[in-house]
């Protein structure tokens, strides 16, 4: 799809806008500037186009990360761990934290730590810039009114969408609704407006987006339902907020707080309403190939918009997000992956947790057992058997069925699964975003604020819809079966002691509004399980002010691996890989199949006093796991103690001051400040980084 795997270059032709200082100057007639440009629909659709993949990122550019999947990607949460040290979100104020500390040569910049924006105004210019010539082309009559109102529709869309960002990295940003001279200093060094005001702003946006952008403008171009999507999340992200962060001190800035996050919060329900209104979407795709389809956009009622990669096409066109899945010929080493606390998230396909589910051998811990008794997305999204990662633990989630394969059969792994030559296709925009924005903002609404009670049918149409999706071959011939639909009428049953625990305690959100409901605590781990290293979750955890359960001292799950049998991974025999009828150590997809035979061995001498896992001892009164203390690999430790979780080598926990309440905001770094002075302005930091 040229249109989003094409970067700025053919926009920049057309932001190459110069004045004319002399009367002798007259507009070229062989090349395209500001004069001349603006004459039909198909050159806006064009400067529009140059944008794409700022906003539909899908596995980025070639070596590129920016709002990527987080298998090789570096942004903060908790459902992702690495050796050693974990990384600080932020200790100091930086000089530079808003384009060049965490930009890409490949495309785009974006704050990983929070996943969201930086403290950039080009795109904002840019949508800006495109409502004035809108405005002069619907003047002359170079537009329809219906293409007019379309165009204007899409560039107050991405605009919002651009504001979003930046709210959600900064709280209160400056807004400018028009374009600002570049001599008008007052309006350039304005102080930060509050983020209600702002966001306020961008609904309105949101709403003239979705009364005018068209249904259909052709395959995997901004429609009403793009729109309708992403407006969701955006609300949702903003009314959530105001209710899990109307005590902090950022947000004495906002007016209405309650008002608004309802407003917000209703914002997300009506516009994901829309898309679900339609009929035109349904969960008709098995899992994997959502995210593994090869070349061209999977014929899939669930997916919305869909970024493409084929080389044939645009050179550029490629990406590394496969390698790193199990692609490239093998298992290249995952430096962070899945930790127990993403372990225990995944629901049994009885629609239970662990610690209550009778699905049998569902309390052991076993990858080959997991991908059995957990929700199908479970077996979707990972390796069952340990494999190079830092907590032994590998997602093979973002690569089709085949690529894998090229890791043990001994055929030369074709370029298209290679280092950074991946032409998988991702799926930017779809249907189970749509539906799980709905559901919680309607939860919330009733929770906080007196609306309507979730129904049945609400979550038949959202969180049962999306388990009902189709599994493919390898699926069921592994055995795995879908899970069982959530009943209004036994969630409050559901024993789940996380939701209680004292990780959950110790948040910003606990402290805000107490506890929050079973109901919304299942759709929680809907998301969970459904986005799982999506880039969502270092959001979500923002949103609901659950920072707190990145740091291991509160949330300890978070320096724990996956279940290991080493002693296996290091000897494992004929007999043992074998699917034997009784063989409880039968692995079916196992070490003996890599190309050299190689298993995966911790158990060397280069090892000693680094390798160490937590063994598991039983389980608690509530039903949870208990571990003991962590064994170390060493000189006379026999091979068969080294079975349990995992722990990362040399882990470390995260500087406590990385989860203050400052930190859910970042700070405005001293480079802007500066550029603020040196004009005779202030601008106003955010609390606790003064």
């Amino acid at each position: 799809m040229k249109k989003i795997i094409n970067i700025l270059s053919a926009a920049a032709l057309v932001l190459a806008i110069t004045g004319c200082t002399d009367f002798l100057d007259r507009q070229s007639l062989t090349s395209m500037d500001d004069g001349n440009y603006w004459k039909s629909e198909a050159n806006v659709r064009l400067f529009v186009n140059g944008a794409y993949g700022n906003y539909f990122n899908g596995y980025s550019d070639n070596w590129g990360s920016v709002y990527a999947p987080a298998c090789y990607s570096y942004e903060m949460s908790d459902e992702r761990t690495t050796s050693g040290t974990q990384g600080d979100i932020l200790l100091s104020v930086p000089a530079d934290n808003w384009y060049r500390a965490e930009s890409t040569p490949y495309r785009g910049v974006w704050l990983a730590r929070r996943g969201s924006g930086p403290w950039n105004f080009a795109y904002i210019r840019k949508w800006n810039l495109l409502m004035s010539r809108l405005n002069q082309m619907k003047e002359k009559g170079a537009l329809t009114d219906e293409a007019y109102n379309h165009w204007m529709g899409v560039t107050r869309f991405f605009r919002g969408w651009e504001y979003c960002r930046f709210v959600q990295s900064f709280g209160d940003v400056p807004y400018y609704s028009e374009e600002v001279s570049t001599s008008d200093y007052d309006n350039m060094y304005k102080d930060r407006d509050p983020r209600s005001y702002v966001m306020t702003q961008v609904l309105e946006d949101f709403k003239f987006a979705m009364n005018n952008v068209r249904e259909n403008d052709g395959q995997n171009y901004v429609n009403k339902y793009v729109v309708g999507t992403i407006a969701s999340r955006m609300m949702l992200f903003e009314g959530t907020w105001y209710v899990y962060h109307k005590n902090d001190e950022a947000m004495k800035t906002c007016s209405d707080i309650d008002a608004n996050a309802k407003l917000f919060l209703e914002a997300a329900r009506d516009f994901a309403q829309t898309v679900i209104n339609s009929g035109q979407f349904a969960f008709d795709t098995d899992f994997r190939t959502l995210f593994g389809t090869l070349y061209k956009t999977p014929a899939s009622k669930e997916i919305i918009l869909y970024r493409e990669y084929n080389k044939s096409v645009n050179a550029s066109a490629q990406h590394c997000i496969a390698s790193y899945s199990g692609g490239n010929g093998g298992y290249e080493g995952q430096s962070m992956a899945g930790n127990l606390s993403t372990l225990k998230a995944w629901i049994c396909n009885d629609g239970k947790p662990y610690t209550s589910t009778t699905v049998a051998n569902a309390d052991s811990w076993r990858m080959q057992d997991m991908i059995l008794t957990r929700d199908p997305r479970f077996e979707a999204s990972f390796v069952d058997e340990p494999r190079p990662s830092a907590t032994g633990l590998y997602t093979e989630k973002f690569i089709d069925r085949i690529g894998v394969q090229y890791s043990y059969n001994g055929k030369t792994c074709p370029t298209y699964y290679a280092s950074c030559t991946n032409e998988n296709g991702y799926p930017c925009v779809r249907y189970a975003e749509t539906v799980l924005n709905w559901i919680e903002a309607k939860a919330e609404l009733a929770d906080k604020f007196g609306g309507a009670a979730v129904t049945q049918a609400d979550l038949d149409a959202s969180i049962n819809a999306i388990r009902t999706r189709p599994l493919d071959e390898t699926a069921i011939e592994k055995g795995v079966k879908k899970t069982a639909p959530l009943q209004l009428s036994a969630v409050n049953s559901i024993n789940d002691p996380e939701r209680t625990s004292a990780a959950i305690h110790t948040t910003l959100g606990y402290k805000t509004r107490g506890e929050i409901s079973p109901l919304l605590w299942e759709i929680r781990r809907e998301r969970r399980m459904e986005f799982f290293l999506e880039q969502y979750r270092v959001l979500d955890i923002r949103r609901w002010g659950q920072l707190e359960l990145m740091l291991a001292a509160n949330n300890p799950d978070i320096g724990i691996g996956g279940y290991v049998e080493l002693d296996l991974a290091a000897t494992l025999t004929a007999e043992q890989a074998a699917d034997l009828p009784g063989n409880r150590h039968a692995q079916k997809t196992n070490l003996h199949k890599t190309k050299a035979d190689v298993g995966y061995n911790l158990l060397t001498e280069n090892k000693f006093g680094v390798v160490a896992v937590y063994p598991l001892l039983g389980k608690n009164a509530d039903g949870s796991i208990k571990l003991g203390d962590a064994k170390f690999w060493d000189k006379g430790v026999d091979a068969t103690e080294m079975r349990g979780f995992l722990r990362p080598e040399n882990f470390k926990d995260r500087d406590a001051r990385n989860v203050l309440v400052r930190n859910y905001l970042e700070p405005v770094c001293t480079d802007v400040i500066n550029q603020y002075r040196e004009k005779g302005y202030e601008i106003t930091q955010n609390p606790g980084w003064e």
